[in-house]
C-alpha cells in the first residue's frame, strides 16, 4: 500500500519511527480485530535502533493474542523493517517481516508500507489464514498509511 503525502521524508520518517503510534489502528476495537484490541509496548529503545524489540499483547474473542517483533533494519529518513520474533500468537498470520519505504515525490513524500507473512503454523488455524490473512494484512497496512496521512495534516515539512 501507498500513498504520497504532504510533508518531507525526515517528517514523516520521524512520524513513524515510533512504533505504538503506527500500531494506533491496533489499539481501537474494529470487525477486523473481531471487536477485540491490542496494545503495543517498546523496550528502552523506543523501537528506534536495530535490535529493538516491541511486544503487542490483546484479546480478541476472549482469546488472548501476542506477538514481539524487533527492528532489523533502520535507515533515516529512507526505510524501516521489522520483523518477528518466534511464532506469533494470532489467528490469521504467522511470522512476518514488514516495514516501509519513503521517497521524496515532488512537494512531498512517497510512503510505502508492506508486510510479507507465513500462515499461521497450528493447523487449524492455517485455514483461517488462508481464508484472511491477506484481507487482515492489507487491512493493516492501510491503516497504517492512513494514520501516517492523517499525522501529517497540520505538519510543514
Amino acid at each position: 500500500m501507498s500513498g504520497t503525502l504532504a510533508a518531507s521524508p525526515e517528517v514523516v520518517f520521524h512520524l513513524l519511527d515510533d512504533p505504538v503510534r503506527l500500531a494506533e489502528h491496533m489499539g481501537e476495537r474494529s470487525a477486523m480485530l473481531a471487536g477485540g484490541k491490542m496494545r503495543a509496548e517498546t523496550d528502552k529503545r523506543l523501537g528506534q535502533e536495530v535490535g529493538s524489540v516491541i511486544r503487542m499483547s490483546g484479546h480478541i474473542l476472549g482469546m488472548s493474542i501476542s506477538l514481539e517483533e524487533a527492528v532489523v533494519e533502520r535507515v533515516p529518513p529512507q526505510l524501516k523493517t521489522w520483523e518477528t520474533l518466534d511464532e506469533p500468537k494470532l489467528f490469521v498470520i504467522g511470522r512476518y517481516h514488514m516495514g516501509f519505504d519513503l521517497a521524496p515525490e515532488g512537494h512531498g513524500t512517497r510512503l510505502r508500507v508492506w508486510i510479507d507473512y507465513n500462515l499461521p503454523s497450528s493447523g487449524g488455524q492455517r485455514w483461517l489464514g488462508r481464508l484472511f490473512g491477506r484481507l487482515y494484512a492489507d487491512w493493516c497496512v492501510r491503516k497504517m498509511v492512513q494514520s501516517a496521512a492523517k499525522a501529517v495534516k497540520g505538519v510543514v515539512g
